[in-house]
């Protein structure tokens, strides 16, 4: 129960700061469920908290390239 809620937490945190400076990107675009299946492997893999989750799904939207999503 925790993990989902550190979980949810950093995904909402690294979604809503990737559209802020974003605003073209609707809520709903592909990339938040990428954005949620990378997140739950780095903790899977490591164990973080939600604010370096955050981070780190920051930094992977960041990457991502605008034609494949």
């Amino acid at each position: 129960m925790v993990d989902d809620v550190v979980l949810k937490m950093a995904a909402e945190t690294a979604w809503t700061v990737y559209r802020l400076r974003r605003p073209d990107i609707d809520s709903r675009d592909d990339r938040r469920c990428l954005l949620q299946r990378h997140l739950q492997r780095r903790w899977e893999e490591r164990r973080s908290d939600s604010e370096e989750l955050a981070s780190l799904g920051i930094a992977y939207l960041d990457r991502l390239p605008d034609e494949e999503c």
